[in-house]
């Protein structure tokens, strides 16, 4: 075989594969042919007879070929695209923000499905997708004629689910601690927060994520009773105004219905522009910023009444995050790593619900309902002697971290390379003295560090990536499983760079590469968490 090779496309281009999937099927049929000069294309059928039960079958469902929308960088209406012609389960599939997060508490193969089978009535599950993913939902059902439900808050447990083993069925934790992590200077805020499992009979397993279930800001709560010049103490189904908006529920964004309710009780041109907030228009420019206050005081003067009100309002979510922490290294301890999430629009601090729940309003010896959401194919290799290349940038690192004393803990001869970055080495460096300590006793077999404020340049992980490329290809070729955590975009970056790298020291054509990622992927060696 030469140095770089030139796979031959020799499925049509038609077939019912992506072009990382052709490439490297024609490169499988070439070898098993023999072929080293172009040919006349395979036909599907030509194809399945050459390796049987490897292709789908020429003729049957559109559903049959494989789902090319899975990817949580690819826009809402560019999915839909991708599904058009496929059943309503799968239309379905593609709604979903594909990142298979676990906030619905499965899948979104899974949550789509048990929409489709009419076991699940909650179409607002799906808390990256937010309201467009829940508007396609209803959409989707409502073509069809099935009955949809966008709040049902009220839900019986999973059939069978364990307690704390659902976000339908959660149990309580105490708040440990909560830790500053980043030093004077930073212009960020992260914290490192511990919970005592004890009580709970929760344990985990690294890859796992933590769900919690957060009370909103006091002081918001208290700004949309004054907005509304209700009673804080009216009654609602056993509880009162003021302890429903406080944990039960979500008072950011503010729903379609909630316009749905203010079309209703006013007339002319406010009803008008009511009815197109809760069809998903934005009349003013401004749709994208009105939380619930917002909405209330879009429609100033106005005032529903509070049972109302609350039906119209989004049941508040529980949140998850990844466990950076080992129960194996510590049992009956869970710990986080969270930024607090502030930001102003209109002069008005907007607060991170569960992030600042945390940080500022969840004290030591506070109880927290929880429950523990188990990963979904992301968690360390079987074999403890396989090498791992972990990539998390920011908060990203959590749960790396958790693989790192997990392998400590274990003694797991595997080397262990960690890729870490965020804005500034003074200040952001989490975790600074454990890594080094880890790296001191030869756990952490590589540690490399990219800050994008320290310089004029901005300089990422993925730079990094780039520098030590022969490194990480060495590492590949012997096994190693690649791992990567945080955001979707950064994710996206980091994998290009890996195409980049394996094109450049692994003697591979661009298409070769993604195709070698693709296999990566589909052999579990290639694992992402992002958000």
């Amino acid at each position: 075989m030469s140095a770089n090779p030139q796979i031959l496309q020799i499925l049509p281009d038609n077939a019912p594969f992506t072009l990382e999937q052709r490439t490297w099927l024609s490169g499988l049929f070439a070898g098993l042919l023999g072929l080293d000069q172009a040919v006349t294309p395979l036909s599907p059928a030509e194809a399945a007879a050459l390796v049987p039960g490897l292709l789908p079958a020429p003729a049957g469902p559109a559903d049959e070929s494989p789902i090319t929308w899975h990817d949580p960088g690819i826009a809402l209406a560019e999915r839909m695209k991708l599904a058009e012609g496929r059943s309503v389960r799968m239309q379905l599939m593609a709604a979903m923000a594909q990142q298979d997060c676990g906030q619905c508490g499965s899948s979104c193969e899974e949550y789509s499905g048990q929409i489709f089978d009419k076991k699940e009535p909650r179409l607002n599950l799906c808390v990256p997708g937010g309201k467009d993913t829940s508007r396609m939902l209803k959409k989707l059902l409502e073509e069809v004629g099935a009955a949809a439900s966008p709040l049902a808050a009220d839900v019986t447990p999973v059939a069978g689910a364990a307690a704390g083993r659902s976000r339908d069925n959660p149990v309580t934790a105490t708040v440990v601690s909560c830790t500053l992590l980043n030093r004077k200077g930073s212009e960020k805020e992260t914290w490192h927060v511990e919970f005592d499992l004890t009580q709970s009979g929760l344990d985990y397993v690294v890859g796992d994520s933590f769900g919690l279930m957060p009370a909103n800001d006091q002081a918001l709560v208290d700004a949309i009773i004054a907005a509304l010049d209700a009673p804080p103490d009216f009654p609602i189904g056993g509880r009162t105004f003021r302890e429903v908006l406080s944990d039960g529920v979500s008072l950011s964004p503010a729903p379609d219905m909630l316009f749905q309710l203010y079309s209703y009780v006013t007339g002319g041109e406010r009803r008008q522009k009511a009815k197109t907030l809760s069809a998903g228009g934005d009349p003013d420019g401004d749709a994208e910023s009105l939380d619930v206050l917002a909405a209330i005081e879009k429609f100033a003067g106005i005032r529903p009444d509070p049972e109302a009100f609350i039906e119209a309002l989004d049941p508040l979510q529980p949140r998850l995050y990844s466990i950076s922490s080992s129960f194996k290294a510590h049992p009956g301890r869970v710990s986080l790593t969270v930024d607090a999430v502030r930001y102003k629009i209109a002069k008005r601090q907007r607060l991170g619900v569960a992030s600042t729940f945390l940080a500022e309003r969840a004290a030591p010896g506070d109880k927290v309902k929880v429950y523990i959401q188990k990963a979904h194919n992301f968690g360390l290799p079987a074999d403890p002697a396989v090498p791992i290349i972990m990539v998390g940038p920011g908060t990203g690192v959590a749960p790396f971290r958790a693989f790192l004393h997990e392998r400590m803990a274990t003694k797991a001869p595997g080397r262990n390379w960690l890729f870490f970055g965020h804005q500034r080495h003074d200040c952001d460096f989490f975790y600074e003295d454990e890594l080094n300590g880890m790296k001191a006793a030869g756990v952490l077999t590589r540690l490399s560090l990219a800050w994008s404020r320290d310089d004029k340049d901005k300089f990422y992980v993925q730079d990094r990536m780039r520098q030590v490329g022969p490194d990480i290809w060495s590492w590949l070729s012997e096994g190693a499983h690649f791992y990567i955590c945080g955001a979707v975009r950064m994710g996206q970056d980091v994998e290009r760079a890996l195409v980049d790298i394996i094109v450049e020291h692994g003697s591979r054509t661009a298409d070769e590469a993604i195709a070698y990622v693709a296999d990566l992927k589909k052999r579990g060696r290639y694992q992402t968490d992002t958000y």
